[in-house]
């Protein structure tokens, strides 16, 4: 059970999952289930010299809203602050966050496991494209294939005395976020989104997903929020006006950041380095994550 996937027409536990999902059509809310299984057997523990206090996780409902450079600005800014933090990048078919630090390193491992790559401010990594020799090669794997590589970056990876993961998850509702919530001891999201209409349909998803799942929402972070004129510092909505206050009102969360279209942000990342990005607007962000450690 330790390891288990939810893949029940396979499996030979006798939890009667299977048989609660035929007949009940369960959604592994385990909070209300009648099932004989144990709720504790999903969780799946880190490596044994793997220390770790918090983990959060960066989700979206769609692609190209900026999920990945939240996480990588989030780990920056906590470092930055003396917090030893991580990103886990579990978006297997997407990896950029290795692009966004300017890492070229490959992880090396030994017979007790394998080391996160560490870039230059200190932040430990770990990504597929860490792993492989060829960073442009695609992975053309099946969802349990990916969901279980996700696993095994966190139990076959030594991290250490991690303050702040981040784990960098692929967008949607399917096995990797599912993965991720019901095996790792995740204490929190944040949903990235961007002003379109459409999004905040998506984003409604994500936070349904959460409440299912039991997961704390710690807030919201709207990325593309408007352009800042160059001469007088106005706020262009290049999206229209956006809808993402009445959608985390809707859902009792915060807004904690809006994030504008800035080109020397998109230069940082094309170039490696993310970690010098000051990112003022993502400060509640940031203060929300580290109010974690007192709790």
């Amino acid at each position: 059970m330790a390891g288990c996937n939810h893949d029940c027409a396979n499996c030979a536990s006798k939890c009667g999952s299977a048989q609660t999902q035929q007949s009940s059509g369960c959604n592994h809310d385990c909070s209300n289930c009648s099932s004989k299984c144990d709720k504790a057997s999903f969780i799946t523990e880190p490596h044994k010299l793997s220390k770790i206090k918090k983990v959060i996780g960066i989700v979206s409902g769609k692609g190209g809203v900026g999920k990945s450079l939240v996480t990588s600005l989030m780990a920056s800014l906590t470092q930055r602050m003396g917090y030893q933090s991580a990103i886990l990048d579990a978006d297997i078919t997407g990896p950029s966050i290795p692009k966004a630090f300017g890492l070229t390193e490959r992880a090396r491992g030994t017979d007790d496991g394998i080391f996160p790559v560490v870039s230059r401010y200190g932040t430990q990594v770990m990504s597929l494209n860490l792993l492989i020799d060829n960073p442009s090669d695609p992975v053309v794997w099946r969802g349990p294939v990916i969901a279980g590589a996700v696993k095994q970056f966190w139990t076959d990876v030594i991290w250490k005395d991690v303050d702040f993961m981040f784990i960098d998850m692929p967008p949607g509702t399917g096995d990797v976020p599912l993965t991720v919530f019901q095996s790792l001891k995740v204490d929190g999201i944040i949903v990235v989104t961007s002003p379109q209409e459409l999004v905040s349909m998506i984003v409604e998803k994500a936070l349904k997903m959460a409440q299912l799942m039991n997961i704390p929402v710690l807030g919201i972070v709207e990325n593309m929020s408007y352009v800042a004129c160059p001469d007088c510092g106005k706020q262009i909505k290049i999206f229209g006006e956006s809808h993402i206050e009445e959608v985390a009102a809707q859902y009792g969360v915060e807004v904690l950041a809006k994030m504008p279209i800035d080109p020397s942000i998109a230069q940082a990342v094309d170039n490696g380095l993310v970690e010098r990005v000051q990112g003022e607007y993502m400060a509640d962000a940031v203060k929300k994550v580290v109010s974690l450690l007192d709790k």
